[in-house]
C-alpha cells in the first residue's frame, strides 16, 4: 500500500485548515464516520463543524478537563450548538497530565515518550483513550484523530480505539499529517 503523510514546516493553528481537509479525504476514501477532536477553547471544534457540515462525519471533541488551568475554557454555548448538531463534547481526566495525580511518574514517561512524535501525538494517544473510556466511541472502533500542539491542530491520526485499562489494544494505523519536528508546546 502506498501511503501519503502530510509533514507541517511549523506547528499550531496555521495547518488547521489543512488537517480537517486532509480529514475529510481519509474519511470520505475509508468510511470513517467519526472524528475524536482536541479543542480546549472550541476554536478547532467550530472550524471542524463547518467543515464537516453535510458529509455525515460527526465529532466527539475533547476539551481540557474541569480544573485544569481556568476550566472550562471551552465556549459551553459552542458545545450545546455542537450537540444539538450530533456531534459529542465529553469533558474527561487527561491520563497524562501529571504524575502527581497518579503517584507515579508511568503517565509523565509515557506522555513524554509519545511527545517525541510530537506534541498532537501524545494528544492524540491520550484524547481516544479518554473518548473511549467515557463511551463516547467503541473499543475496537476505527477512528480519525485530530490533536494539535498547543493551539489549533497539526496533527492527524487513523486509529482503533480502547479503552486505558486496555491500552495495548490502541492502534495507530495510519499518520495522515503531523509537523515535521517534534517541538514543546508554547507554555
Amino acid at each position: 500500500m502506498d501511503a501519503t503523510i502530510t509533514y507541517f514546516e511549523e506547528t499550531g493553528p496555521a495547518n488547521t485548515a489543512a488537517v480537517l481537509a486532509l480529514v475529510k479525504k481519509r474519511s470520505h476514501e475509508t468510511g470513517i464516520k467519526r472524528v475524536v477532536l482536541a479543542s480546549t477553547r472550541g476554536d478547532t471544534a467550530r472550524q471542524a463543524s463547518h467543515a464537516f457540515a453535510g458529509t455525515g462525519i460527526k465529532l466527539v471533541v475533547i476539551p481540557h478537563q474541569y480544573g485544569f488551568g481556568e476550566s472550562p475554557k471551552f465556549d459551553m454555548d459552542l458545545a450545546k450548538e455542537l450537540e444539538g448538531a450530533g456531534h459529542r463534547v465529553h469533558w474527561a481526566t487527561m491520563l497524562f497530565h501529571t504524575d502527581d495525580f497518579y503517584g507515579t511518574h508511568a503517565p509523565t514517561a509515557l506522555a513524554n515518550m509519545l511527545r517525541t512524535f510530537g506534541q498532537g501525538m501524545k494528544v492524540c494517544l491520550e484524547i481516544l483513550l479518554m473518548a473511549a473510556d467515557g463511551g463516547m466511541v467503541d473499543r475496537a472502533e476505527k477512528v480519525i484523530v485530530v490533536a494539535g500542539s498547543g493551539r489549533g491542530a497539526d496533527t492527524a491520526v487513523l486509529a482503533t480505539a480502547s479503552t486505558s485499562n486496555r491500552i495495548k489494544d490502541v492502534k495507530i494505523h495510519e499518520i495522515l499529517c503531523k509537523p515535521l519536528l517534534a517541538e514543546s508546546p508554547p507554555a
